[in-house]
């Protein structure tokens, strides 16, 4: 269930991509398609929202999204490489305009001392431009982790659709 804010955000979000006439996509991993589930809650998103990758696993990110192995090998999981490679391989697999990646550590278990419980990378790709890439420690259990994401992503994604229209 969707909190007054986030479906604000979602409304906000399809208000702007229908004007500019561009599509989105998800490409999730800790939040296991929260996101794009959100993103359907609001009647009509098929104009907008194109499509949603849960890539749980390391091996559905080189899969579905070319992200390499050996990057994942190298970074790990959750870390801005991976987060920027998820959102650019959605792009570069998807008829779409802006592509949203999330990789984390939802908990409770999982976490480390170099990423403990609530590490989250987030990557927002748009066209050809470098993804915007951004880490967030969250705080609380595995649900507040997972829906302080969504509101991370969708708040950066709504921000820079109203940016660029400003």
């Amino acid at each position: 269930m969707l909190f007054p804010e986030e479906h604000e955000l979602i409304e906000r979000i399809a208000v702007a991509l229908i004007r500019r006439r561009e599509r989105m996509g998800t490409a999730e991993s800790c939040t296991g398609g929260l996101i794009a589930a959100a993103c359907t809650s609001l009647s009509g998103s098929s104009q907008w929202f194109e499509r949603g990758v849960v890539s749980y696993s390391n091996q559905a990110k080189t899969e579905l999204l070319g992200v390499p192995a050996a990057l994942i090998d190298l970074h790990g999981a959750v870390s801005a490489e991976v987060a920027a490679h998820m959102a650019r391989g959605l792009l570069a697999h998807a008829p779409l305009d802006w592509a949203l990646a999330v990789t984390g550590i939802a908990g409770p278990s999982g976490g480390s001392a170099e990423k403990p419980v609530g590490t989250v990378w987030l990557a927002l790709a748009h066209g050809c431009e470098p993804p915007r890439v951004w880490q967030e420690h969250f705080a609380g259990d595995r649900h507040a982790v997972r829906v302080a994401t969504l509101r991370s992503g969708l708040m950066a994604l709504c921000e820079a659709l109203e940016d660029r229209e400003a």
